[in-house]
């Protein structure tokens, strides 16, 4: 079967290329290997989607080349996407620090995506395994015509023009996620940077998290820093380590053997706050319970070895100085991830210096294009990974 495009992945990128690239009167065909559509849509935001964030912006991106998002970004907005979802009469909320959710849950989001699509007439095959995929020209055309691709499927054979991978990452394999996609950038000699888990909870050695493992549950606002990036999100304690959404936003950008810094009370100079309470008898665990939880607070004083918990007027004025500092810098080495299983996405992917940052085409392989979290661009927490879907699947959808 020939067409125009073929897009491989029928996630967030998929979906808004095809549309995108229909409505344009491409013919296009969507093939997917999982049964259901946008399955990794269907269980974000606890089933209600956090489409998008209202405050995106290229800092919001990690990247290997961090220049690359500002121009599908700035063509395809958070504002377009609202504008879609009025369209369909779809309502939303905005949460926190910019994020918006979808009022009737993800189902709406997918079923919008699905009726663009087939109002443009995109053909769909899901349950679709994909097999060879050649570049060659047909033996009977004239050399300076462009080469064609041709895709094996358990659905048959098809060629196109054009062949767009959004495939996703290796992020929830229980979605489908597979490395399919950077299997086909290799195969065609596009180069894939070092690929890890990110927004994922961070595990500790056993022995080192002893006296946190029995605190599973409990969070508190923090700031959580590392490679010179600083998120303030609540802090959750996990049996392994530490999660919540100040640990996942800085899994993405922690490097193996680094500690993160921790400022457990943020809103408070704790030196001049112990300084005003050094005449008190209170235990210094205790004191603390105003700001923390009791548990972690108990713990925290009781393995911290560089000073005894004692009540408070027992400390002198170094000692005092010491217990602030590492109140606002409790330094913590994790020794790693739980892994993809738990990961929302994967930092790493296609090489961006390799593609078009206007229309995500390979530079070198004209026709290809890769698209979304395959990419090597990676959004923060809050929206912006399908922000990111929603921008490069235009910005292809509008070139093939």
């Amino acid at each position: 079967m020939k067409s125009d495009v073929i897009i491989i992945g029928a996630g967030a990128a998929g979906l808004m290329c095809a549309l995108t690239a229909g409505k344009r009167g491409q013919s296009v065909l969507l093939l997917d290997h999982a049964k259901k559509l946008a399955e990794k849509i269907r269980i974000s935001g606890g089933g209600r989607c956090n489409f998008t964030n209202l405050d995106t912006s290229p800092e919001n991106f990690l990247s290997g080349n961090p220049h690359f998002c500002r121009s599908a970004l700035a063509r395809f907005t958070p504002q377009d996407f609202i504008a879609l979802l009025q369209k369909h009469g779809i309502t939303y909320s905005e949460k926190t620090l910019g994020q918006l959710f979808c009022d009737e849950g993800s189902e709406a989001i997918i079923a919008m995506l699905r009726d663009e699509c087939d109002a443009a007439g995109v053909k769909r095959y899901m349950g679709c395994e994909i097999g060879e995929i050649k570049r060659t020209r047909y033996t009977t055309e004239v050399s300076d015509k462009p080469p064609r691709f041709y895709v094996r499927t358990s659905k048959g054979d098809f060629d196109a023009a054009a062949l767009v991978v959004a495939t996703g990452g290796l992020s929830i394999p229980k979605t489908g996620a597979t490395p399919f996609g950077y299997q086909i950038a290799e195969q065609f000699g596009i180069p894939v940077t070092k690929l890890k888990a990110g927004l994922v909870p961070l595990t500790f050695a056993p022995d080192d998290w002893q006296p946190y493992a029995d605190l599973t549950g409990i969070s508190f606002p923090a700031i959580v820093s590392t490679a010179k990036q600083s998120f303030r999100e609540n802090l959750l304690v996990t049996h392994r380590g530490l999660s919540g959404p100040a640990i996942l936003q800085a899994s993405s950008y922690w490097q193996p053997g680094s500690a993160l810094h921790i400022n457990l009370l943020p809103d408070h100079d704790m030196e001049t706050v112990l300084e005003a309470h050094k005449t008190s008898k209170k235990l210094l665990s205790n004191f603390l319970t105003q700001w923390l939880p009791k548990s972690f607070s108990e713990a925290w004083c009781e393995q911290n070895k560089s000073f005894e918990n004692k009540p408070l007027n027992q400390y002198n004025d170094k000692q005092r100085k010491l217990i602030a500092t590492q109140l606002h810098d409790w330094q913590v080495t994790p020794s790693g991830t739980v892994g993809y299983t738990k990961a929302e996405v994967t930092c790493g992917g296609v090489d961006t210096h390799a593609l078009s940052s206007k229309t995500m085409e390979c530079l070198e392989v004209p026709g290809l294009y890769f698209i979304g979290e395959v990419v090597d661009v990676t959004g923060q927490l809050g929206g912006f990974n399908f922000q990111w879907a929603w921008a490069s699947g235009h910005a292809a959808g509008e070139a093939v």
